[in-house]
């Protein structure tokens, strides 16, 4: 008799470090074992995978109450604050609809850009800092960028050389980023503190009631895009922006001692922004050892209305208005759910090591 394989859902990719491979073999995912969970930058991606964050948050991890650090850039910090602010649900809901139903055109200034941005991010935490800075669970810890030179300027021409000095010095390696700019992390000063030690010069700044949403601002602030942050209560003084300039997929070293349970809108890590034209720039296999990266296969994604997530390109793609839009990333959202339901069903049956490739 023929014996048949079984196949696992199309939904979900499994990749795994070394060791948190032979962790997960020898005593499966559990949920005590995370320590980290890390969010990328990459806009309106973040809510494409509101399902599994809706699963790991509200279920899994909830069977395991500890003290855990969320660290993320950009959107992967905003993530984050709608979940410490409000719960795994409610919270990826709320940052789903308000970013859903934004209204952007290609004519409007970086301080029109701004002020919307900002607007979401009110409505979507203020009233809600004390439960960001003071969360019994999690230690929201966010990235962003300190700009250095003449990147410090939202003026165009400054800007723009700054980018092509970014770009030119990048393709050099990737420490030159340097040059301009310097990684922050903003963090609480209660519980463990998240330390980076690589080639990068880093900031650690508080994370307070006065400033947690200045913080979160600075680490979506795109240059070009949105105007730098400046006059952030409790830290010094400068152009803070987007964190994902540096640290776009958070290939950081880690010091994780159990799990580092990444749930992502890629297969892949990119260490920064601009190495995304970098094909040959991958993520160090050191720093990720303990992550398990869980991202959307591509036949997951195929199966959605633009045959991908969603994208802050969308907004004035050619031939795609704005009901059109509303309307594909609700159904793109909601089709997220799968991902949650794939992954806790491998919870349950502890089926994870005849799905795991290597990262």
């Amino acid at each position: 008799m023929t014996q048949i394989l079984h196949k696992r859902p199309a939904s979900l990719n499994i990749r795994a470090g070394k060791l948190v491979r032979q962790l997960i073999e020898k005593e499966g995912l559990q949920a005590n074992f995370v320590d980290i969970v890390p969010g990328a930058a990459g806009g309106p991606k973040g809510i494409g995978i509101q399902g599994l964050d809706q699963a790991i948050f509200g279920n899994f991890l909830a069977q395991a109450p500890q003290r855990r650090t969320l660290i993320g850039s950009s959107i992967g910090s905003w993530r984050f604050a709608s979940i410490t602010a409000w719960g795994a649900k409610e919270g990826t809901e709320r940052l789903a609809e308000l970013y859903t139903n934004l209204y952007f055109h290609k004519k409007m200034s970086r301080q029109e850009v701004g002020k919307i941005c900002r607007d979401m991010l009110l409505n979507l935490v203020q009233g809600k800092e004390q439960q960001l800075v003071e969360h019994p669970d999690y230690h929201l810890t966010v990235i962003s960028v300190k700009a250095q030179h003449i990147f410090q300027s939202d003026k165009s021409l400054p800007l723009m050389a700054s980018v092509a000095g970014i770009i030119s010095s990048n393709a050099l390696a990737r420490k030159h980023n340097r040059l301009f700019m310097q990684r922050v992390i903003s963090q609480p000063e209660m519980g463990t503190q998240f330390k980076v030690n690589d080639e990068f010069t880093t900031h650690y700044q508080p994370l307070n009631l006065s400033n947690v949403t200045s913080w979160l601002m600075a680490s979506a602030s795109i240059p070009g895009v949105m105007a730098a942050i400046r006059d952030i209560p409790d830290a010094p003084k400068g152009s803070y922006r987007d964190g994902g300039l540096i640290d776009y997929h958070l290939d950081l070293p880690f010091q994780s001692q159990g799990i580092v349970l990444y749930p992502h809108f890629s297969d892949s890590i990119t260490p920064g922004w601009f190495d995304k034209m970098l094909k040959k720039r991958k993520a160090n296999p050191e720093n990720q050892a303990r992550t398990l990266l869980l991202s959307p296969s591509a036949e997951y994604l195929a199966s959605l209305p633009l045959g991908r997530l969603p994208d802050r390109k969308d907004f004035t793609l050619k031939g795609l208005d704005q009901k059109q839009r509303i309307q594909m990333w609700n159904q793109s959202v909601a089709e997220s759910q799968r991902l949650g339901d794939e992954f806790l069903e491998m919870v349950e049956k502890q089926n994870f090591p005849q799905f795991m490739q290597d990262l």
